[in-house]
């Protein structure tokens, strides 16, 4: 059954259509000499057991090197001489592989982008090769100071859930996986009932879908008389409870010039999007531009932090609302009180109408900016769809914030931002 979500909106429209074979498509017609295809799967690091964390990543890497098919770099020669682009990534909650043709090409191109998703070949030959450029891929992370600051502010904030672990994976993980193993997790996992596929263009809407769904049935058809396996039941696991108190984290890292300070509070999840809204206007209104209140304050007129930046990360189980600075090592204990005072004054003090204004506006425009290419709305559409099965919080999402007043702020920072219970990193020279 096809539907079309939203008409009241003139800047999206999208049509949604679902396969008796699970799979959803997504599809619009969108004005630009270009169409783009995103092939959601509700794969990454969050299902891995622990015993094969970085998997998912891994396979991201082997998907590209052909299926029974395609040979080895025939997939990239084709996407070279039609000027097509082609990529993919690799999250805790998911791994998306996407690209972008000519109209004319799309035909010709998309089946084959849909081929090599559904079924790599994962020879073991490219697997131990791939593995080496995983490997060098961990070690870059490793050596990274800011990724190295990041990963010690994840470890902190989840004590359970499995986003505390890293994508990549570590390495004595990698270097002992087997290429059956990647196998069988493809087979388990890449199912269509846990895909989304996206397609956004200059072509009418019922060949884009008829297009994605030819390949996309045809394809599976022929995998399946090979693979008879079912997937898996995805872990679920319960959101982790506030911080009791400030959990503090103290390192020193040779490598940095200057410290790094990362205050972290847990808060609600795209399973509970609609406590998010708030949290998200909150995170704009202390960090987001040189007028915010941590900007203007700790870095503009004080002077006490290099640069200082806020986010509400919204992640599926749980999310972080993430406050992380630069700093001379000697300001840090100034810094965290003055952070714990503008949280402070979130919960005692009504914030005014220009704030939350300039954020509206910020908001609005960013989702009109982030909308003007087929990959934008692929990739909107794709997050939200793979997600939670919905388009409506996508294309609502400025009226949503839009809506927010001064006193639903109030409430969301006294319930969800302590100034006297959160986690707290820091990281100074040697």
């Amino acid at each position: 059954m096809t539907s079309t979500l939203l008409k009241n909106l003139t800047l999206n429209s999208p049509t949604i259509k679902k396969l008796p074979n699970g799979l959803t498509i997504v599809a619009e017609q969108m004005p630009v000499e270009a169409v783009s295809l995103n092939v959601w799967t509700n794969v990454g690091s969050a299902v891995e057991p622990d015993e094969i964390n970085g998997m998912a990543h891994f396979l991201e890497h082997m998907v590209f090197k052909g299926t029974p098919r395609i040979k080895r770099g025939e997939f990239e020669q084709l996407i070279e001489e039609r000027g097509a682009v082609t990529n993919a990534a690799t999250s805790q909650d998911y791994t998306h592989y996407y690209i972008t043709t000519a109209p004319q090409d799309f035909a010709q191109l998309a089946p084959l982008q849909l081929d090599v998703v559904l079924n790599p070949s994962i020879p073991d030959d490219d697997f131990e090769h791939e593995r080496l450029v995983v490997l060098e891929e961990i070690r870059r992370s490793d050596d990274n100071p800011n990724r190295r600051t990041f990963r010690r502010a994840i470890e902190t904030a989840f004590e359970k859930l499995p986003y505390r672990r890293q994508v990549l994976g570590p390495a004595s993980v990698i270097e002992q996986l087997r290429p059956q193993q990647m196998r069988d997790f493809h087979a388990n996992c890449y199912q269509p009932n846990s895909m989304t596929a996206v397609a956004v263009g200059n072509l009418p809407v019922e060949e884009l879908i008829e297009i994605v769904a030819d390949g996309f049935t045809r394809l599976t058809e022929e995998r399946h008389q090979s693979l008879n396996s079912q997937p898996s039941p995805l872990p679920t696991s319960e959101p982790e409870p506030a911080f009791p108190g400030v959990v503090r984290q103290e390192y020193v890292d040779e490598t940095l010039q200057q410290s790094r300070l990362v205050m972290i509070w847990r808060v609600p999840g795209m399973t509970q999007l609609e406590k998010t809204y708030t949290l998200d206007v909150l995170a704009g209104i202390l960090g987001h531009g040189r007028m915010s209140r941590l900007v203007r304050d700790l870095r503009e007129e004080r002077q006490l932090v290099s640069h200082i930046g806020v986010s509400n990360m919204t992640q599926k189980l749980q999310g972080l609302f993430y406050i992380s600075a630069q700093l001379p090592a000697e300001n840090l204990a100034e810094v965290e009180e003055a952070i714990r005072q503008h949280i402070s004054k979130l919960q005692t003090e009504i914030i005014a109408e220009t704030d939350i204004a300039r954020i509206r506006t910020q908001v609005a425009n960013r989702f009109i900016f982030g909308n003007e290419k087929p990959s934008d709305r692929t990739s909107l559409y794709g997050y939200y769809y793979s997600q939670l099965g919905d388009l409506a919080p996508a294309l609502g999402y400025p009226a949503r914030i839009q809506s927010i007043n001064a006193d639903q702020l109030q409430k969301a920072a006294v319930e969800y931002l302590s100034p006297d219970a959160y986690g707290i990193v820091t990281v100074k020279p040697a």
